[in-house]
């Protein structure tokens, strides 16, 4: 059986919704802009504060360009597409991929593999999130866990090569990169004064601020009802990125076992630390992202210790109802379902 959690509801699955409203600011009129659309294949809600014209479509535009032309696997048109294709050459990538790219392996190395981007074909192998998900083989497992290890990747300066059978694949930071798109084009706008973007319930930007001062909330799924009530809300001040990892998104059970989409790059198996979901605020999303996956991976201890080296905040539940806080966290989330406990 495979679990999705649905962020669509049907009338959102063809069509985008569009409404706006007027606040009065200061001497200026703020404009709100609210728009819900599909990208980055997830589900994508905006609601934008300013007092300039509606951009609501060009963040879904940046998120789409991320996508199809940067970060995919499987388009032609994408520089990760070319440069697997190129495995056993060198490729000259974009400014951009190039930083991008050096963000990640950097990641990779402070969690220690953790967080691998060379895990596609495994991934892939157990098709978790496809038609066929299923328990792999051990021999087809170690045969491709041969070519895994961020550190087979090597960058210089524009310059990325990997040995053949090596593929790269940047899903684990891919929202969290589109939100760092969508921060650009805020940046640019002088006219913006705040946004929330959520990509999926997993990936959420907020960007300066609400016409009347509040704090930015953000709601945090229960990983054993995630249908029903969330666990808790989380406070974003500013602009700050949040970050979900957790075993309930993508899934299949078999024999009565748990088998879900955060693999760990040393065995090629769902991560088993203990740990249901783990939530990561920062202040970039490819690392808000990225930290999620590999404190997950990592379990509550080791994570912490990752969180300290990136200033991040960060929020552990485990498989006995328990929830665990960096102290940062403690500062912004409240607790709503009385079946959980808050570790000390």
């Amino acid at each position: 059986m495979t679990n999705r959690r649905s962020f669509v509801l049907g009338l959102f699955i063809t069509a985008s919704l569009l409404c706006t409203s007027r606040t009065a600011w200061g001497n200026s009129e703020i404009n709100t802009y609210t728009k819900t659309d599909f990208a980055m294949d997830t589900v994508v809600s905006e609601t934008l504060y300013t007092t300039g014209e509606d951009i609501t479509a060009d963040i879904i535009s940046a998120l789409k360009d991320v996508e199809e032309n940067w970060i995919s696997w499987t388009k032609e048109s994408s520089q990760i597409y070319q440069i697997n294709q190129n495995a056993g050459n060198t490729t000259t990538v974009s400014d951009e991929t190039a930083t991008c790219l050096k963000q990640v392996l950097d990641l990779s190395k402070a969690s220690g593999g953790a967080m691998d981007p060379t895990m596609g074909r495994v991934i892939r192998l157990w098709d978790i999130d496809g038609e066929n998900p299923h328990i792999p083989s051990d021999d087809e497992l170690n045969s491709l866990l041969e070519n895994v290890g961020y550190d087979k990747v090597t960058l210089d300066g524009n310059k990325v090569t990997m040995p053949e059978g090596v593929t790269l694949d940047l899903g684990a930071a891919g929202k969290g990169i589109g939100c760092d798109a969508a921060q650009k084009i805020l940046d640019a706008d002088k006219n913006v004064s705040g946004m929330i973007l959520n990509l999926g319930g997993s990936s959420v930007m907020s960007y300066g601020s609400k016409p009347d001062g509040s704090a930015w909330q953000v709601a945090v799924t229960d990983p054993r009802d995630t249908e029903g009530d969330y666990l808790g809300v989380v406070t974003l001040n500013g602009t700050e990125f949040l970050s979900t990892s957790g075993d309930y998104e993508k899934y299949f059970i078999e024999d009565g076992v748990r088998y879900h989409h955060i693999l760990d790059p040393a065995t090629g198996y769902p991560a088993r630390s203990g740990l249901t979901s783990v939530t990561v605020v920062c202040d970039d999303g490819l690392n808000a992202d990225g930290l999620s996956t590999a404190c997950f991976v990592l379990g509550k201890e080791k994570a912490e210790e990752l969180l300290k080296k990136y200033n991040a905040d960060g929020l552990f539940v485990d498989d006995s109802d328990h929830v665990w806080m960096t102290e940062g966290m403690k500062e912004r989330f409240q607790l709503l379902k009385d079946t959980y406990s808050i570790g000390e």
